[in-house]
């Protein structure tokens, strides 16, 4: 006469499991570009080949695995165009620009590639250079696929150009035990059980 509380268990524990599941999500690993204005990083609004900064401009790069400009990662560690071009005077005719270089952590590398220490340069261009002219002075290799998009600098990644991958997403707690929400769920589980017995040995009584 207890069948009908083993019957309830599966069902109720597969609803809790699922919700307690860390969600799954489709990012794509590449190279992002980015403006810095005071301490702030902003992502930027064209990309490096048509970008055409002014003298004094801090730009960066990071690689990482991102869904979108909305959840990008930005370059770490702080940037000023006075500390990074610094020992690069100013000289008539050109223009200089500080750039960023963040190669990442090596949980958005690449299978069996290391990424290099993030970088710091001042690249001396003429007036009218692109981000990816000042770049290419002072980064090179870099890598693009057919459609112009930016796939490597200074050689890293070795292959791959912004492809597609799986993430993980858990749900954010203060600590690292269970949600209040399983507690719960948990508690619900066992209240319903248990009165599915009680009413289960009422009715055996009164048979």
């Amino acid at each position: 006469m207890i069948r009908p509380a083993r019957a309830l268990l599966p069902p109720v524990l597969a609803l809790l499991l699922l919700a307690a599941a860390p969600a799954h999500a489709t990012g794509y690993r590449y190279w992002s570009f980015w403006e810095r204005t005071g301490d702030r990083w902003t992502y930027a609004t064209e990309g490096p080949g048509t970008a055409r900064p002014a003298d004094g401009t801090v730009q960066g790069f990071r690689f990482a695995v991102s869904e979108g400009a909305s959840d990008a990662s930005r370059p770490r560690g702080a940037a000023s165009f006075g500390a990074i071009c610094a020992r690069t005077p100013a000289k008539s005719g050109t223009k200089r620009i500080a750039l960023v270089i963040d190669f990442g952590t090596t949980s958005d590398a690449p299978s069996g590639e290391t990424p290099p220490t993030p970088r710091w340069a001042c690249a001396r261009v003429p007036p009218t250079a692109t981000t990816a002219e000042a770049l290419a002075t002072v980064a090179k290799p870099l890598r693009y696929d057919t459609n112009a998009l930016l796939c490597a600098i200074a050689g890293y990644p070795r292959t791959g150009c912004g492809e597609q991958v799986s993430t993980t997403k858990n749900p954010s707690h203060k600590d690292s035990g269970p949600s209040v929400g399983i507690y719960a769920g948990a508690a619900a589980v066992a209240t319903l059980a248990a009165a599915a017995v009680w009413q289960a040995r009422r009715r055996r009584r009164n048979d």
